[in-house]
């Protein structure tokens, strides 16, 4: 058997419910899963009660938005307290300001010759966290562009020129967060982030795993990522990133996993740290 442990469903930028989702799992052959949404965790009871209906392990999970030195990084956090009133608190920030960032990318496209209604792309979104890729999923039904990494290469992507940053939380921040909530906050796919050299200062803040087996990760990356692991005593987690079929992103459920072990050494560190 094996796990995967970064999943998202139609709670943040998935196209797919919770429960859907573990149906694909439990059909892919998989044991394990995390779901963790970007910014929020009201998917986690679905999610839950699925796991338990199907037989399948489901590790409550987050994902958050943070940035530092001009880099977007995400920090996961695993088997937190959804009901911790200081994370929930912070988490509503984050996600009303992804509404007032839906609303500045609309209008910064106006000038790029593009008009979006912002309301369409909360109405697709349908939950309290919409991002990038609910604006790009609506460019490309209302035919503005011709797909959905269009979208992103024209208009929304980090150095493109519609793009708005996020809620101005800093890792570390997130990090302790995470921590509060009784849960596990890992670095989620560090090499796409560049920010290497920021890793100690979030192990002094806390940090306590690495995300070193992700989709497209040369052996050299993974390796890199493992050194780091050793270096730092963090435990090592990885995961598809899933966020389902017809999303713009080409991966499917078990076609990326990691072994059972390392979801055992997750578990360790949780019981160690609480």
């Amino acid at each position: 058997m094996s796990a995967d442990l970064h999943v998202h469903s139609t709670y943040s930028d998935g196209t797919e419910s919770p429960e859907t989702v573990v149906f694909h799992a439990k059909n892919a052959g998989l044991k394990t899963i995390a779901l963790t949404d970007h910014d929020t965790v009201d998917g986690i009871p679905e999610a839950l009660a699925a796991g338990k209906k199907m037989g399948l392990e489901v590790i409550p999970g987050v994902e958050f938005s943070t940035e530092a030195q001009k880099a977007e990084i995400h920090i996961l956090g695993y088997f937190i307290n959804c009901d911790d009133s200081n994370m929930l608190d912070l988490l509503k920030k984050v996600q009303n300001d992804r509404k007032d960032r839906i609303c500045r990318i609309c209008e910064k496209m106006i000038p790029l010759g593009v008009s979006l209604d912002p309301e369409k792309v909360f109405k697709k979104a349908g939950n309290e966290a919409p991002g990038r890729p609910h604006v790009a999923r609506t460019m490309v039904e209302e035919g503005l562009v011709a797909s959905f990494n269009e979208a992103f290469d024209r208009f929304l992507d980090f150095r493109s020129p519609a793009f708005v940053p996020h809620y101005k939380l800093e890792p570390q921040e997130s990090i302790k967060m995470i921590k509060k909530a009784g849960g596990v906050p890992v670095f989620a796919h560090p090499n796409i982030s560049g920010s290497d050299t920021l890793i100690e200062d979030f192990v002094k803040a806390g940090l306590r795993g690495i995300e070193a087996y992700y989709p497209h990760y040369y052996e050299g990356t993974v390796n890199k990522y493992l050194e780091f692991a050793k270096k730092y005593n963090l435990i090592v987690t990885g995961g598809s990133d899933y966020h389902g079929i017809n999303s713009g992103r080409e991966i499917k459920l078990g076609e990326f996993t990691i072994k059972d072990e390392l979801v055992e050494k997750l578990k360790d560190e949780h019981l160690r740290g609480n």
